[in-house]
């Protein structure tokens, strides 16, 4: 094998540069075949990049934090023979020395060099001062920190002045979004953030958001300024479905290849429940609401302790129960292992997030945005409750109860169709203890 070179893969349709997260190995460590090289992040989702050969990382070109066109060479990799075959650097040799002059021979006089110009700058310049570096030029601006600037009303002067902390002073996303966070609003009259010291003192610690927390932010942030949130509460008893999921578990992995859970009965309820409340699946563009006849269900998904990131199972509305289930299991395992790319979460019309498995008993969730509603399933915990028996009347039994809670746009959702649309799920849900 000759040597690989490793470049900026294209992480989506609309996805034209990537920023190095991290890079898993260095320069002369050995590396296997799908081991992951290095992560890369866009303004949606961090990535892992698995390395397309085995062999080992002869040169890195492109560090940490900086933002790259796609195509950009990355890296090089070379196999074990190919880089025992590279010799290695000869030693300098010492340049042959003149023959001493006789004494009857006098040495050869040399020019004298021109006098060194001091100025007042050079004599109060450090010996060994690191050459300036070049100042930021146009180059330098990346589409997607040009498209920051234009949204946040950063000038070309402004962008000129930022300090960047890419290579050779290249301004990356971080740095405009640090400037534009720092500065103060126009015409606020606020004065500039200044360090706030806690009364611990030195037991304080600061420490900066990672990249999925900072996407998750200003996501959460945007949801909130855009639409007027509601959330609406409802009850429903999972006891039949919990036995079905314990008596047909190993079944249905053995015939469907996919895991029994929860979340395509959810995904499956969701969308029935949609087909009679179309809004809920829409969006808002102005003063019109763009309706879709198609289901793609974003499903929150927890990575770690970073976060949550909601991939998108698309056309859900046309796949049986069985191609649900290896649906959410793919988009699940891809999330966990950071294979996912931008084109997964983008385009849902409504989400589904169980906060159960994490121990959330119900919450209030953020809309997804440009979506107008999303569902969060609660815990399933046994308790007491009143069923209507048509022979015994009221009576006390245990049962698998979980907490419902959809949030959703007041700017075209109302409470009776927010609450419409829980009885009907409810209704679906409590109806699936014989099968989907």
């Amino acid at each position: 094998m000759a040597r690989v070179e490793i470049t900026m893969p294209q992480m989506g349709e609309s996805i034209t540069e990537g920023t190095v997260v991290e890079w898993h190995k260095k320069p002369g460590e050995s590396i296997e075949q799908d081991e992951t090289l290095l992560e890369i992040g866009t303004d949606k989702v961090d990535t892992d990049v698995p390395s397309p050969a085995g062999g080992v990382v002869v040169e890195i070109l492109v560090e940490e934090g900086e933002t790259v066109d796609v195509g950009t060479l990355l890296a090089v990799i070379a196999d074990q023979d190919e880089e025992a075959a590279v010799p290695a650097p000869e030693p300098a040799r010492e340049a042959p020395q003149p023959p001493e002059p006789t004494a009857s021979e006098p040495p050869p006089s040399l020019p004298e060099p021109p006098p060194a110009r001091i100025t007042e700058e050079a004599a109060f310049a450090p010996a060994e001062a690191a050459a300036p570096k070049q100042a930021a030029s146009e180059s330098f601006f990346s589409p997607l920190v040009r498209s920051i600037a234009e949204q946040e009303g950063v000038s070309d002067a402004e962008l000129a002045s930022i300090a960047g902390s890419g290579r050779e002073g290249r301004v990356t996303k971080k740095d405009v979004l640090e400037y534009v966070a720092a500065r103060p609003a126009e015409g606020a009259g606020f004065p500039e953030p200044q360090a706030v010291e806690s009364a611990e003192g030195p037991e304080t610690r600061v420490v900066k958001m990672d990249r999925t927390r900072q996407i998750i932010a200003e996501h959460m942030v945007r949801s909130k300024a855009t639409s007027p949130h509601v959330t609406s509460f409802a009850e429903v008893d999972m006891t039949n479905l919990v036995s079905f999921i314990q008596r047909e578990k190993e079944a249905f992995l053995k015939r469907e290849g996919a895991k029994l859970t929860y979340t395509p009965f959810f995904v499956h309820a969701a969308i029935e429940a949609l087909r009679e409340h179309p809004v809920l699946n829409a969006s808002v563009s102005g003063d019109e609401i763009v309706l879709r006849d198609d289901f793609h269900i974003n499903i929150a998904v927890a990575v770690g302790k970073t976060g949550l990131v909601a991939p998108v199972i698309r056309n859900a509305g046309r796949q049986s129960f069985a191609d649900l289930a290896r649906s959410v299991a793919d988009v699940a395992e891809r999330a966990r292992n950071k294979r996912l790319h931008p084109d997964d979460l983008q385009g849902g019309t409504f989400t589904i997030t169980n906060i159960g498995p994490i121990g959330g008993l119900k919450g209030t969730p953020i809309i997804n945005q440009p979506q107008v509603a999303i569902l969060a399933v609660g815990r399933i915990q046994k308790r007491p409750v009143v069923i209507e028996d048509p022979n015994l009347g009221d009576v006390i039994a245990v049962r698998s109860m979980a907490w419902l809670s959809l949030s959703y746009d007041h700017r075209i959702i109302d409470g009776a169709m927010g609450s419409s649309f829980l009885t009907r799920f409810v209704g679906i849900v409590e109806s699936m203890g014989v099968g989907p």
